[in-house]
């Protein structure tokens, strides 16, 4: 996908994601979230897949551990059909399903996180049915500025990070590893260990014309329990360690002002994931992207009516490839395939009343291919209050797996595949005052040609098909903020969510995804104190029980999650902070048979100039 604009200074009136170009939060028709800078240093949350909780109808599931598969399901979506945006970059795993790989993602890397909900794909693409997450680093600084954190915890946690922001420059780089807990029975503890850095160069060449670079690693290791490769018995002897680099660079030109502004760049992703048993590898796969995009953009006026219109292009590459170690080589391949794109965009803003309507063309070698459309509109009708719908289609190309996966007498991919397609609706009615503001948004959303799993009893078979029918999501999302002041903020929402599959001529609840889940969020600053907290809840959900016989469906209950952080100046450079996470001591489970963590806390000191 074509790199996205680049995030302004932290301001969460500003949302980068909801067109190809930069617009303000009240003149988008999308439904969209935006966590700055403060709140995730009030937070202190350490891996940025946690802070989805505050996102309405965002359910985040994680399979044991810090640092064990996260998977994050917007509005009732598939947990592969959330595009990742990484400093601009694109950054669903094709080493690993297209899935965005949120256990990565070191939240001190992270100034801003932006979540658009709903069917994105006329904007950016594949992937992009339930929604697009865009995570944004610190860009380069008036001056230079370093800053550096270090924290422990219970069950041998510790975290460091170090920044750097000059003119021009910026750079960071972040740690953190745990012991992590005993996820099955049987005394077991499954650790992680995550590190993370990232770095931006970028200078102005001419008035009007900038050239930049910029580039990222992460990188973790984790424990994990599961299926003995050999036998199938439960076995507390596995392991993954996985990898992504990336990097781009780009050159532009015009400005805010300019009626014509472009950019061109170039982007590449490696990734790889390798999977151990008793400390030898067992298998692994890799991945490569390799994007080549354009953008220009025309801004004029028709009397009174201001217009924006954007041409796009893009150019795409990936390899993949598989090795093992258990089946004697059986599993190994490579495959490539190529992917292009166009996308138009225009953007008409009349008085009150703002238009937007977008189309792309995807065209894929593998299999067929796909154009989507996304109109919307938003009126201000006074008062501070707005009403806002919209339309959008979405689409997610089958996986490398799905496609050319491959295990002896197991399983065997399907080269005939189609891409998944999703419609969505939303109409939403809004309210902004100067210092608060609250929003009830109405969606339904429709996927078809769901890619599942099937398996054939007269082969013993495994693979992949495009399931009859039509999976529906539907639901509503209320949401509130107060800001009394510049020294607090306080928002929640709630979201209630059905999302049921075809099954057996009628429709059954699709797992992992909670029908009613909300969220409390405070954060600010009292002289020397700084302060955030947190409350999460998550209904009772349904799950598949493949773990412990009798095997079928199982409920999982509901919880609430309560987190905080409270931080003292003793200077105005140097400042001390304690933190507490699942602070009601829940037990509780988002994976069936996989026990999280309970009440943990942490110290710390953090040396920077204090904001």
């Amino acid at each position: 996908m074509f790199d996205l604009p680049p995030a302004p200074a932290p301001d969460d009136t500003i949302i980068i994601t909801a067109a190809r170009t930069a617009q303000p939060a009240g003149s988008t028709a999308a439904s969209a979230s935006v966590i700055d800078r403060d709140r995730l240093e009030r937070l202190g949350v350490p891996l940025a897949g946690e802070l989805l909780r505050l996102v309405p109808s965002a359910a985040v599931a994680q399979s044991g551990s810090p640092g064990t598969v996260a998977e994050v399901r917007i509005r009732g979506a598939e947990a592969n059909h959330t595009l990742l945006f990484l400093d601009g970059i694109r950054v669903n795993d094709p080493a690993r399903g297209n899935a965005p790989r949120f256990e990565l993602l070191n939240a001190d890397l992270a100034s801003r996180i932006e979540v658009v909900r709903g069917p994105q794909s006329a904007l950016w693409g594949s992937e992009a049915i339930g929604g697009v997450v865009a995570v944004d680093g610190s860009s380069e600084g008036e001056r230079m500025t370093a800053a550096g954190t270090a924290e422990a915890g219970t069950r041998g946690f510790a975290r460091g990070s170090a920044s750097l922001a000059a003119p021009g420059l910026a750079a960071a780089l972040a740690f953190q590893r745990g012991d992590g807990i005993d996820i099955f029975g049987g005394g077991d503890r499954d650790g992680y260990c995550n590190l993370a850095g990232r770095v931006l160069a970028k200078a102005h060449v001419t008035e009007g014309v900038e050239v930049g670079a910029n580039g990222f690693l992460v990188s973790g290791r984790s424990q994990f329990d599961g299926s003995d490769p050999f036998t199938y018995a439960r076995s507390h002897d596995l392991a993954s360690r996985d990898r992504m680099v990336a990097g781009r660079v780009w050159a532009g030109f015009g400005g805010e002002t300019s009626r014509w502004v472009g950019k061109l760049s170039v982007s590449r992703l490696h990734s790889t994931s390798r999977n151990y048993f008793a400390d030898d590898e067992t298998n692994r796969t890799s991945g490569r992207r390799t994007t080549l995009g354009g953008q220009i953009e025309h801004r004029f006026a028709t009397g009174a009516v201001a217009h924006q219109l954007v041409v796009a292009g893009e150019i795409e590459r990936e390899q993949f490839a598989a090795e093992d170690s258990v089946y004697g080589g059986a599993t190994e391949q490579k495959q490539r395939r190529s992917h292009d794109s166009l996308t138009a965009e225009w953007r008409s803003v009349a008085g009150p009343l703002t238009l937007d309507l977008a189309a792309r063309h995807d065209r894929f070698n593998r299999f067929r291919d796909a154009t989507s459309v996304r109109a919307s509109g938003l009126v201000n009708i006074g008062q501070g209050w707005s009403l806002a719908a919209s339309y959008g289609e979405g689409i997610a190309q089958p996986t490398f797996f799905d496609l050319f996966g491959f295990f002896p007498g197991s399983f065997v991919g399907n080269p005939s595949l189609r891409p998944e397609s999703s419609t969505g609706y939303e109409v939403s009615l809004r309210l902004r005052r100067s210092t608060w503001s609250a929003a009830a948004t109405l969606f339904q959303q429709r996927l078809k040609d769901e890619i599942v799993e099937t398996f054939d009893f007269d082969t013993l078979l495994a693979s992949t098909v495009n399931a009859d029918g039509a999976s529906r999501r539907r639901g509503v999302e209320l949401e509130a903020a107060w800001t009394p002041d510049e020294a607090l903020r306080v928002s929640g929402h709630y979201a209630y969510l059905e999302a049921d599959q075809p099954a057996g001529g009628g429709a059954l609840r699709e797992v992992r995804r909670p029908r009613h889940s909300g969220a409390v969020a405070l954060d600010g600053v009292r002289g020397r104190l700084s302060f955030g907290a947190s409350l999460n809840y998550s209904g009772a959900r349904i799950d598949n029980n493949f773990e412990i016989p009798p095997f079928g469906r199982v409920r999982l209950g509901a919880y609430w999650l309560a987190g905080g952080r409270l931080a003292y100046a003793i200077t105005p450079r140097v400042e001390l902070f304690g933190r507490v996470s699942n602070a009601l001591g829940e037990r509780y489970q988002d994976v069936f048979a996989y026990r999280t963590e309970g009440r943990t806390l942490y110290a710390g000191i953090r040396l920077a100039d204090r904001r």
